[in-house]
């Protein structure tokens, strides 16, 4: 008997539950009723999961074990639960966006990226919460409530996909989707002490199925944001990334189903603070107590200077602020009081260094230096193919910090520039835990070429072989995991 098939069905990966279920082991049934049990014992606590109906999800479960015993070809997910970011159309379900003016506004069909998780026999289950326009590293919102990190109750689970992270952390799901466009995975991810991958911008198609909801859509947009998988496990992640990776011809850029295989890496580079803000002391151990596995795998580490990524942090706010402040005016419409000064404090931050009126010229000027960047790191890649940085300089925020307006709110700003450097650059990036530290996660993000995500998933197993998982674990308890 494996350890796999000791533990709680709760508490297995999604690749061992499709295994098991594959082999005819247990049942789809068996495996929804189990993680249903688990929702009912910890999201009350944690509030991750909102908008599901269990008969639904039982359905589906009954006709995933139906296509079993018809011996039907199965998907590489047949009959795992998974979780969807209320962000993105699930067909059935309410596109709330964490909006009480859409809490009606049900989905007649999936977007691109549910429906390739449908497709691979997924079980859905539930709607992962997130913050208004999905546009905080907190998730909140007046139609569902708080999300909390189950770690800390004071803490954030990390934004806009903070339930996702939250689900996958205390074991309700194995598996959740999330999207990225400033550090939507990766920061939910490392908060909650899970692993996420920001993939590369096209590999996953980027439709989100919007219909009436005047969410602005730009080339920033376009080119910075992304869907992907968070998971226990990076098996599960490169499981969920290979999944939800497709083309979409409706995709401005969508490109053919690409994966690069994983490449052999002999350098890392280490930054851990491009001239923005230094980590905290938790952080500097995560990234040295990486840096010595990578060393024992044989592989050199180096410290890099790299005032590029410093650059990226502050271009990801002139090139999205026209945006911001055009949904600045849609909270006046639809959002409340906290919304609204997340977002002047974000615009307030951008200004900072690009100043109240930004020309055309400076814009423009900016998408150039972002290729410039871009090219600089190309380079850089031949000798040195994967980057590690901090996730974040800081542990996981206290719920409040980007609504408080003080010098927290300036920290934290610069605090995620490791966040949002990458979505400029168009860069694949994965979050992965390290440990715990006073209660509270650490790990490292590494980033690399586009189309290096295999090889990004292959380093940060170095990483997870060495430092363990610590989920799923009970929500302010102790660890369940190994």
């Amino acid at each position: 008997m494996t350890e796999a098939s000791t533990r709680p069905l709760w508490q297995r990966s999604a690749t061992e539950l499709a295994a098991a279920i594959r082999e005819r082991q247990v049942s789809a049934v068996e495996v929804t009723e189990a993680h249903l049990e688990r929702i009912r014992a910890v999201n009350p606590t944690i509030n991750a999961l909102v908008d599901f109906d269990e008969d639904t999800v039982r359905e589906a479960a009954r006709a995933a074990d139906q296509a079993v015993a018809a011996a039907e070809p199965l998907g590489p997910l047949h009959g795992v639960p998974v979780s969807i970011k209320i962000n993105t159309d699930e067909q059935g379900a309410a596109t709330t966006n964490g909006l009480p003016a859409y809490a009606d506004d049900v989905a007649p069909k999936d977007a691109a990226v549910t429906a390739l998780v449908r497709r691979a026999g997924a079980v859905l289950v539930g709607r992962n919460n997130v913050p208004q326009f999905s546009f905080r590293w907190f998730s909140e919102n007046p139609l569902h409530g708080r999300s909390f990190n189950p770690w800390d109750e004071t803490r954030t689970p990390g934004g806009s996909s903070g339930g996702a992270a939250g689900a996958v952390a205390a074991g309700m799901v194995p598996l959740a989707h999330g999207n990225d466009i400033g550090g939507s995975i990766r920061y939910p991810s490392y908060a909650c002490g899970v692993a996420g991958i920001r993939p590369t911008v096209g590999r996953v198609p980027a439709d989100f199925g919007w219909r009436d909801l005047d969410r602005p859509q730009s080339i920033a947009d376009e080119l910075m944001c992304v869907h992907g998988p968070i998971a226990r496990t990076v098996d599960d992640l490169e499981l969920g990334l290979r999944v939800m990776s497709g083309f979409d011809a409706r995709d401005a850029v969508g490109v053919p189903p690409h994966a690069e295989p994983a490449q052999p890496v002999r350098r890392i580079g280490v930054v851990r603070d491009p001239g923005v803000l230094a980590p905290d002391p938790a952080l500097v151990g995560a990234l040295d107590a990486a840096a010595g596995w990578f060393d024992d795998a044989g592989i050199e580490v180096v410290d890099l200077d790299l005032p590029d990524l410093a650059d990226a942090h502050r271009l990801w706010g002139l090139l999205l602020l026209e945006e911001m402040r055009e949904m600045r005016g849609l909270m006046n419409q639809f959002g409340d009081d906290v919304a609204r000064a997340a977002m002047d404090h974000m615009i307030e931050h951008a200004v900072a260094d690009w100043g109240v009126d930004v020309s055309a010229k400076a814009y423009f000027a900016g998408w150039t230096r972002r290729n410039e960047i871009v090219a600089r790191l190309g380079e850089l890649f031949e000798s040195t193919p994967v980057i590690m940085t901090p996730p974040s300089a800081r542990p996981a925020f206290v719920h409040g910090t980007d609504t408080a307006g003080d010098e927290r709110t300036r920290e934290m700003h610069d605090a995620q520039w490791p966040q949002k450097s990458l979505p400029v650059l168009g860069l694949p990036g994965v979050a992965v835990p390290t440990g715990v530290i006073d209660g509270v996660p650490t790990g490292v993000q590494l980033f690399g070429a586009r189309f290096s995500d295999e090889t990004l998933l292959d380093v940060a197993r170095i990483v997870e072989r060495r430092a363990g998982t610590f989920t799923p674990i009970d929500p302010w308890g102790a660890a369940l995991g190994n």
